[in-house]
């Protein structure tokens, strides 16, 4: 039988890259125990949910047309709405993404006049249009619905006082993302929320607080639907798909809020009673049931690439010794061609795809364009090994996920091999 050395160097991986590796994995032991102790909470609690809503196999027959009448469908949501401790959840493969999840949640839940408030600085780029920040058909500006910004302090705490300055009598809805996105400020804990919300629901009891809990599912015990949020929103094909979902996205929180956003997703007068699930129903309770110990194994590997990379004297955010909140690492490498060779490295480390090369395109929803590495079995899940970055200094990386955590140690092994072969780093 061959070494497990041999079995890197067969796949392309040098002694030393495998070594700076070994050495960089048996300093993170403590840290890898603490993060298997949140997914086994979380894998309890999801456990719970499931029994305590009865799941049967009846529930995983999918349904056709209308959707009527789908018992898989409406347990799922009841589920959902249980692990969130939430009133009422939309799970629905009718949802594209997380971008259309936050839209249809903004767009039933404001109406023209109303102000939009975004208390944590600029949003991730593809909600730029929806908004209107950047001119789009059919954003909220040309429905009369204004924009607030107040951007966080240079140390990436909240500045109260600008907060409250943008509160006016037409704010309606304060939107919180949770994680980075294409910034360097730090992702925010469960905690940072709950006292966010707390200061908007002192100063505005009636304001609507929604987060953008993309990337962040299952990262902590707790979720913001916990600390006062309104509404928590993602995407199915990131954490709390498992990496089984397809598609789809999922809103939870408030009954009204989310009731609301079931009229917009279907039509007035329909709501939630609409919308097949298609055969999709055991997939969808299946991922979200290893939803918990997937995103530990992708945290793990983000932990894992802060530490290479930070001995290598690259920028790294957040820090290797920093507590998660979200699968997202980003690394700052200051060069087109830096950025290339990483993305390449995660290419090569793909189940699928191995063989193709990225190459930065104008994708749609960003302002610049944008390179991006992920040999997936499903099209775009970011809780698979992927990486993308926008072609603009500082050049960052932003690394995520990984179905094991094996896999994702492999495509930073393959990342740093890359960048050695291109004579971008040497070591």
């Amino acid at each position: 039988m061959e070494s497990l050395e041999t079995m890197y160097q067969n796949i392309g991986i040098d002694k030393k890259v495998l070594e700076l590796g070994t050495e960089v994995e048996a300093s993170l032991r403590d840290r890898f125990e603490k993060i298997d102790r949140t997914a086994e909470y979380n894998q309890l609690k999801v456990l719970h949910a499931m029994q305590k809503n009865r799941v049967a196999e009846a529930h995983f027959s999918g349904s056709t047309g209308y959707g009527y009448n789908d018992l898989g469908r409406e347990t799922l949501e009841a589920v959902y709405a249980d692990v969130f401790h939430a009133e009422a959840a939309l799970v629905r493969p009718q949802i594209t993404c997380g971008t259309h999840a936050l839209n249809v949640a903004l767009a039933a839940n404001l109406r023209p006049g109303d102000e939009l408030l975004s208390p944590v600085g600029k949003p991730y780029d593809t909600l730029e249009e929806v908004i209107g920040i950047r001119e789009s058909k059919g954003s909220l500006k040309e429905f009369g619905i204004t924009y607030a910004q107040a951007d966080l302090k240079p140390d990436g705490s909240f500045d109260f006082e600008a907060i409250e300055g943008r509160l006016n009598d037409r704010t309606k809805l304060a939107t919180i993302q949770r994680s980075k996105g294409y910034a360097s400020r730090p992702t925010l804990s469960v905690s940072r929320i709950g006292e966010l919300i707390s200061f908007l629901k002192e100063k505005k009891p009636d304001i609507i607080c929604m987060v953008d809990n993309c990337y962040g599912e299952f990262s902590e015990e707790t979720e913001p639907t916990e600390v006062g949020a309104d509404m928590c929103v993602g995407s199915l094909i990131k954490n709390p798909g498992g990496g089984l979902a397809p598609c789809g996205g999922y809103i939870v929180g408030k009954e009204a809020c989310i009731e609301q956003a079931a009229y917009r997703l279907s039509s007035p007068g329909l709501g939630k009673e609409v919308g097949a699930s298609l055969g999709l129903n055991q997939t969808l309770f299946q991922g979200f049931f290893l939803a918990p110990t997937v995103t530990a194994g992708a945290i793990k590997g983000a932990i894992f690439a802060a530490s290479v990379y930070e001995r290598l004297g690259f920028p790294v955010y957040p820090s290797s010794d920093t507590a998660r909140h979200d699968i997202i690492q980003a690394v700052d490498l200051g060069s087109p061609e830096a950025l290339k060779a990483f993305c390449l490295g995660i290419q090569a480390a793909a189940p699928v795809d191995s063989f193709v090369t990225p190459e930065p395109w104008p994708m749609p929803g960003y302002d610049s364009d944008v390179i991006m590495a992920a040999g997936a079995f499903i099209q775009g899940s970011s809780i698979e090994l992927s990486a993308d970055g926008p072609l603009k200094p500082p050049y960052t990386v932003f690394f995520q996920g990984g179905l094991t955590y094996c896999h994702a140690k492999t495509g930073i092994l393959f990342s740093v091999q890359k960048m050695l072969d291109k004579n971008v780093i040497s070591f």
